[in-house]
């Protein structure tokens, strides 16, 4: 397997502020790997606010949820791609290729002419982000060991307060005063300045080796996936339940998945290995990353369309509130570090899930008379919880392995956070469609749309009661555990 040249943590007489800080010798390249995670926290954030300016210009309410889910959907099946692609031609050419990916995608939503082709060309934004997001973790954890990432993660964490705030903002002056199509088009000079940032301060060599790709593994895994979601987002609406659609799609991707268990043991190189799913740490990991991305999703996707239905609340107004949510979430991820250095990994996820399931609880509580500052300030908890979790488990599954398997790990977390939002965001279509059906009132009625809501943060809930069960399962792991088990620090 092919073999990188990592940067090296400064020797002498350094400070640790200036070895993990811009302008220590890593610091161009903590700024690049910035830049390029902040095009996916911007596009998270910016979306969901303008969704109701997008369904009164496109139509199509229904159908709105797949502007979510298919992003999810090419984000997930293609991250696994790249982590593999990343461990054996190099970080800085998948990174690049899944910026353009992402910039093409987003000129082409820019211009969508009605929602088919919109939810089409989100695929494509979300097939760039696949690479994007967990190359740009996979980097951080090459060149930083797990105590300097407790102090790295402030840095990352502070990309993500910033786009809570200029996300929604953004979203919601654009369809209040502009256009919608201006959120997409704003990614246009932010993919340039980040792909010019990585070609500019990231340099890495790679001892080239042939290798053999699982295409086989990789088209069985998308497929499957794409049939599950396509399930469970159009049952009950485009089909019954029991209907032979729903059946079928079920069926054949189950059988699939099963089908892919053993393409997957008879790969050469597996595009993601079956040991990844046999360690406890991984596994448990995994999992409440699942968790996290359902209750995210559901709470991006509903509060703004729930705000400004029940509460009358601008775009704008209710795009502040989504972003109560990404802003509580990066301000405890900044602290998060200085919690597991002192408690260990499994601690600090288990109080941050506890903190996620107090504040789901009141975000039901505060929709049952809807205002805009008790729901944001419900969601505020609840970022402030998924940020004491995600971070945490992430880091430690990073560290739990080799430098040779780390980008396959990031890949196997993020290919799980990014199909719990999948399959979260059809699920939650698929509760909210349910009841503004049974209502008879119409998809535009604000009292449907309030029993639609309150359905879904119910069902965010149970997500989050759920989630805690994999932090319960997860080892007690300390710091010093897991770098002695290594044996080889990140990044040294």
């Amino acid at each position: 397997m092919g073999r990188f040249q990592r940067a090296r943590r400064p020797r002498g007489n350094v400070t640790e502020t200036t070895a993990v800080g811009f302008r220590s010798e890593r610091g161009p390249v903590l700024i690049s790997v910035m830049l390029a995670t902040g095009l996916i926290a911007i596009d998270s954030t910016i979306l969901a606010t303008a969704v109701p300016s997008i369904v009164a210009d496109l139509g199509g309410f229904t159908q709105f949820p797949w502007l979510f889910s298919i992003y999810l959907l090419a984000q997930a099946v293609s991250v696994p791609i790249y982590s593999k692609l990343a461990d054996t031609v190099g970080r800085k050419p998948i990174m690049l290729i899944g910026i353009g990916i992402f910039l093409v995608g987003s000129v082409l939503c820019g211009f969508a002419w009605d929602m088919t082709s919109l939810i089409v060309f989100r695929a494509i934004q979300g097939l760039g982000a696949g690479a994007v997001l967990p190359v740009s973790i996979t980097i951080t954890g090459d060149i930083y060991t797990v105590r300097e990432r407790a102090r790295v993660q402030g840095y990352i964490a502070s990309v993500w307060a910033v786009s809570s705030v200029v996300g929604p903002t953004l979203g919601g002056l654009f369809a209040e005063f502009a256009s919608w199509r201006w959120i997409f088009f704003v990614n246009i000079p932010l993919c340039l300045i980040a792909a010019w940032m990585l070609v500019r301060s990231y340099h890495e060599s790679v001892h080239r080796e042939k290798h053999r790709i699982d295409f086989a593994g990789a088209t069985v895994l998308t497929i499957a996936s794409t049939l599950l979601i396509l399930a469970v987002l159009e049952g009950g609406q485009a089909w019954e339940w029991l209907s032979w659609q729903s059946i079928g799609a079920f069926s054949i991707g189950a059988v699939l998945l099963v089908a892919f268990v053993f393409i997957e043991r008879r790969a050469a190189e597996p595009v993601l290995p079956l040991w990844v799913f046999s360690r406890r740490l991984i596994v448990t990991t995994s999992l409440i990353s699942l968790g996290v991305g359902a209750v995210l999703i559901g709470l991006t996707s509903y509060v703004p369309t729930f705000l400004e239905a029940t509460a009358g609340a601008s775009p704008l107004v209710s795009g502040l509130a989504v972003a109560a949510l990404t802003l509580g979430w990066p301000i405890a991820a900044s602290q998060a570090g200085r919690l597991f250095l002192r408690i260990g990994f499994r601690r600090t996820a288990l109080i941050g899930l506890a903190i996620a399931v107090l504040g789901s609880t009141a975000l039901v509580a505060a929709s049952l008379t809807p205002n805009v500052w008790t729901t944001a300030i419900a969601c505020f908890i609840v970022g402030l919880g998924l940020g004491l979790v995600a971070s945490p488990t992430l880091i430690a599954a990073q560290s739990s392995v080799p430098w040779s398997e780390r980008g396959v790990v990031t890949g196997a977390n993020m290919f799980l956070r990014s199909m719990g939002s999948a399959v979260g965001v059809a699920i939650f279509g698929a509760v909210a469609n349910g009841v503004i059906a049974r209502s008879g009132l119409g998809e535009h009625s604000p009292v449907a749309i309030h029993g639609a809501s309150t359905a879904v943060f119910v069902a965010v809930l149970i997500a989050a009661v759920v989630t805690i069960a994999g932090g319960l399962a997860m080892p007690s792991a300390h710091v010093d555990d897991v770098e002695h088990r290594v044996g080889e620090p990140a990044g040294a």
